[in-house]
């Protein structure tokens, strides 16, 4: 439970000790405490800063904490003041207030602002739970907020000249994603890639050190609906990294002259983010199996491509390169060998399926609920299609203005789930069927269209999930039963 008056001296606190010690910087503040006083005019030398001194007034306070009313939160105390004209809240007695602070946060709360570390590190008779150097590597850098990356894009890129190029690039700070991996339950080869990652970036300067710099280039593959692009943002959101979505289909399509200068700008944008994710997604739409009658311009786009997957490196450039696709078996054989790790993304089998249901229900009121009966009936749909029909169970009891809904209504929306899909997969011959199939909309109701179309496509557990590095024969089948690693089963929520 939030308590407002730690809010606040946790704030005032803050403002008052960075102001003071000239020797933190921008990593040293909160997230949330240094994009109230972030400045695009702050240095010269980057795209922004916070600058000294800073103020905690009744707004700035307001919002960081969240408190409605910080001065009343506080005015009790003996170690606090505030001017009535500015606003302003401020110590009169620091220490005190840093002793007060310190016997009543958690050491968890601590360790989350550095700044406050730092004041407990230098004072005479107080501890604190960790070094600095620790806190700041829990902080997310600043590199990752929303108003660097805007800043750092605004610096480098002419929004008339390259403002097209731009709106085909989908980035996002980590405090965007929602969706985390302990949101998720992943494959046992899906987990275990997301272990390497991780331990690639925190090691990296070890990696260039041994001369190890081709690594972190992934494939994700697998089904439309199976999580593809939901645990790539998830892994953004875990690593704190800025997140660059590029979906090959738009650059192509729109702009099929452009291609080329295009693939090379996404690749420019993410080194100017790094370190980051570079997440290219329908991977296929560029990289096929090259023809000679292909058009020219696309064969010079899937040599661009190639080349700036060739000079982009996660150890030298702190870029993580995930590429996707719904469709490996038309990928070029030259783009296989630009990755150095395939995760497969099957659909899930059925222990898989109970298991999703429960993610995605955990916050739902279901009467008799029996998600083993669910999966029973649910063979061959993915983590967004189970999404989707729960959802549809949640708007049939609204309609009857019921907030708890029961297995009967789980089980209805299966059925209706199916039909829709028999109506897209049916062979509509004679004219009168066509109509009726346009009219209704069904042609596209069961349509996933890229990876992430619908939500929890990230709980998929498929029997397979192996990978075979040695051929890169992926025909989603190769790899033995991974045992799943079932993680933290928060509410599922997912992106797409």
């Amino acid at each position: 439970m939030s308590n407002p008056a730690l809010d606040v001296v946790e704030f005032v606190l803050t403002t008052h000790f960075y102001t003071q010690d000239r020797d933190l910087d921008e990593n040293d503040l909160p997230p949330r405490f240094r994009q109230v006083y972030w400045s695009a005019d702050a240095a010269e030398d980057a795209p922004g800063g916070v600058e000294r001194p800073l103020k905690a007034t009744d707004e700035t306070a307001r919002t960081a904490t969240g408190v409605e009313r910080p001065w009343d939160a506080v005015s009790d105390l003996l170690f606090t003041q505030r001017t009535e004209f500015s606003g302003e809240i401020s110590l009169t007695q620091p220490t005190m207030g840093l002793e007060w602070y310190r016997d009543r946060a958690d050491d968890d709360r601590i360790a989350g602002n550095p700044t406050i570390v730092a004041a407990l590190e230098a004072a005479e008779d107080l501890e604190a739970p960790v070094t600095r150097e620790d806190a700041r590597a829990d902080v997310r850098p600043v590199q990752a907020d929303r108003v660097w990356i805007d800043a750092l894009l605004s610096e480098y890129f002419d929004e008339d000249e390259d403002g097209e190029m731009l709106d085909l690039v989908n980035v996002r700070a980590p405090e965007e994603i929602e969706t985390t991996l302990a949101d998720l339950v992943l494959t046992g080869d899906q987990e275990g890639e997301i272990q390497k990652i991780v331990k690639a970036i925190e090691h990296r300067e070890y990696l260039a050190e041994i001369g190890l710099r081709e690594i972190g280039k992934l494939l994700f593959v697998g089904p439309p609906g199976t999580g593809k692009t939901t645990v790539s943002r998830a892994l953004a959101h875990e690593l704190g990294l800025p997140f660059v979505e590029v979906k090959l289909s738009m650059i192509t399509s729109q702009y099929l002259g452009e291609t080329s200068k295009n693939v090379e700008k996404s690749f420019e944008v993410a080194k100017r983010l790094s370190p980051c994710i570079l997440f290219i997604d329908e991977f296929d739409s560029v990289a096929k199996t090259r023809r000679s009658d292909e058009h020219a311009a696309l064969k010079r786009a899937v040599n661009t491509l190639l080349k700036s997957i060739d000079e982009v490196s996660l150890v030298r450039d702190e870029v993580l390169l995930i590429g996707a696709t719904n469709h490996p078996d038309q990928l070029d054989a030259a783009a296989w060998r630009r990755f150095d790790e395939i995760v497969n993304f099957p659909k899930p089998d059925r222990d898989m399926r109970a298991d999703i249901l429960r993610v995605v229900t955990k916050e739902m009121k279901i009467a008799d609920f029996d998600p083993e009966e669910v999966a029973d009936r649910t063979s061959g749909l993915t983590g967004s299609d189970l999404r989707m029909v729960l959802r549809e169970a949640v708007l049939g009891a609204l309609t009857e203005d019921r907030m708890t809904i029961t297995q009967a209504d789980v089980m209805e929306a299966v059925e209706d789930f199916e039909e829709r899909d028999n109506l897209k997969n049916m062979d509509m011959i004679d004219g009168e069927g066509a109509e009726v199939l346009g009219e209704t909309g069904s042609n596209d109701a069961h349509d996933h269209g890229e990876d992430g179309g619908h939500d929890h496509g990230d709980h998929d557990h498929g029997e397979d999930g192996g990978h075979d590095h040695g051929d890169h024969d992926h025909d989603g089948d190769g790899g033995g039963s991974a045992d799943p690693t079932r993680g933290a089963e928060p509410h599922g929520r997912t992106q797409d």
